[in-house]
């Protein structure tokens, strides 16, 4: 026979709730910089307030995380990380969406997934075609 543990009740209605330990604090950390870069600059909640158009911070984002991936750590600008600017940049889109103030001027919907689902058959076919190959691969971690 098996002892069983005991088990509080509250565990029991608590794990079933949305489980905000997973969230990593240093991205809280990180993501805070950025929009405390942004209060100073425009205000605090601004985006609540005023509303924001998904495009401007989906292509603010994706400038930073396309200059962090080319090895640039900090925005020249503010010299915070890139990674604290895009974190903003997506938060305050959850932010604005959740409040109902998003603009949401995405691209009207056309065939991505489809395509992404025609083209993913191809990597396994290329990786097997190239299997007998080993070129050096060159990224900011081998930089002399």
């Amino acid at each position: 026979m098996t002892e069983l543990k005991p088990t509080n009740p509250k565990d029991l209605i608590g794990s079933g709730k949305l489980p905000l330990h997973l969230w990593p604090v240093t991205a809280s950390a990180l993501g805070s910089l950025g929009l405390l870069d942004g209060m100073l600059k425009y205000g605090r909640s601004n985006f609540r307030a005023v509303g924001v158009r998904a495009s401007i911070y989906f292509d603010a984002a994706n400038r930073h995380l396309n200059a962090w991936f080319e090895g640039e750590e900090a925005d020249p600008d503010s010299g915070l990380p890139h990674l604290a600017h895009a974190l903003a940049c997506l938060a305050i889109i959850v932010d604005a969406q959740a409040a109902g103030k998003l603009n949401d001027d995405r691209m009207h919907p056309g065939g991505y997934r489809a395509l992404i689902n025609s083209l993913t058959p191809h990597v396994a076919r290329l990786k097997e075609a190239h299997a007998d190959k080993s070129p050096q691969h060159y990224t900011i971690e081998g930089a002399q």
